[in-house]
């Protein structure tokens, strides 16, 4: 699994012209389900997510979480991080899950995150979608097999 999470002030996801999401102040999650992802992978992820101190306090200081401050997270589905350009010049997406497998694990992100306590508006899994967004910070994280492996 890998995520690209965005501190934003706002963000939006519209599919074919429509809006299907739009968030204020919180999170913008972009997320690769890979093969051999898991529930207990993606629990784990959740919840580190959830947890992760990006925001300021009082002070100005990277001191509280999305909960802690009320935000919401906008999930938009992302199998091109799974993008492998280590030969050639076309990307591989050998490593994506396969997309019933993937949109059943994004599904469980999604409801793992609000089991936690933070409101979720997710993207359409598989749809050609446009998302904008203002990065805050700008504050960028980068998240993947590296938690896996320190958590087992």
């Amino acid at each position: 699994m890998k995520l690209v999470i965005q501190r934003v002030s706002e963000a939006s996801v519209s599919v074919e012209g429509q809006m299907k999401g739009l968030i204020s102040r919180g999170l913008v999650v972009f997320i690769c389900i890979e093969k051999g992802d898991d529930p207990v992978l993606v629990q784990q992820y959740a919840r580190k997510v959830v947890e992760l101190r990006i925001f300021g306090d009082d002070a100005g200081k990277m001191n509280l979480s999305i909960k802690e401050t009320g935000g919401e997270i906008l999930l938009i589905s992302q199998f091109t991080l799974a993008g492998n350009v280590d030969k050639g010049r076309r990307p591989s997406f050998e490593s994506a899950a396969p997309p019933g497998a993937a949109e059943e694990l994004y599904g469980l992100f999604a409801r793992e995150v609000e089991q936690l306590g933070v409101k979720v508006i997710t993207g359409v899994f598989r749809a050609y979608m446009q998302v904008s967004l203002i990065n805050d910070g700008p504050v960028t994280i980068l998240m993947g097999r590296q938690l896996a492996e320190a958590t087992r």
